[in-house]
């Protein structure tokens, strides 16, 4: 069945009702179809999709040790080499 963006947005747990039962459905923008709502096939999760990049990201093994004082300040976070880590305690209490 096809609907208009309006009737999908409208009708949207319907269409899903329509999906789960094996119809498909198509989203129109006046004459041309612009989206296919389909039921997902039982392998699809997150965990799939996240996994499907695992190979894909690297990084350096010291990607994650603390920037030296230059490598913030090329980095634009220069300001941050002023401001303590830890508030001291006169300054923690509001003294």
């Amino acid at each position: 069945m096809a609907y208009t963006v309006h009737q999908a947005k409208t009708h949207l747990s319907r269409l899903l009702k329509e999906v789960e039962a094996g119809k498909e459905v198509v989203v129109m923008r006046g004459k041309k179809p612009v989206a296919k709502i389909v039921a997902a096939d039982s392998t699809f999760s997150r965990k799939s999709l996240a996994g499907a990049y695992a190979k894909e990201a690297h990084w350096d093994d010291d990607a994650f040790d603390p920037m030296t004082d230059e490598e913030l300040i090329q980095s634009g976070l220069g300001y941050l080499l002023d401001v303590p880590l830890v508030a001291t305690p006169d300054k923690a209490a509001g003294k």
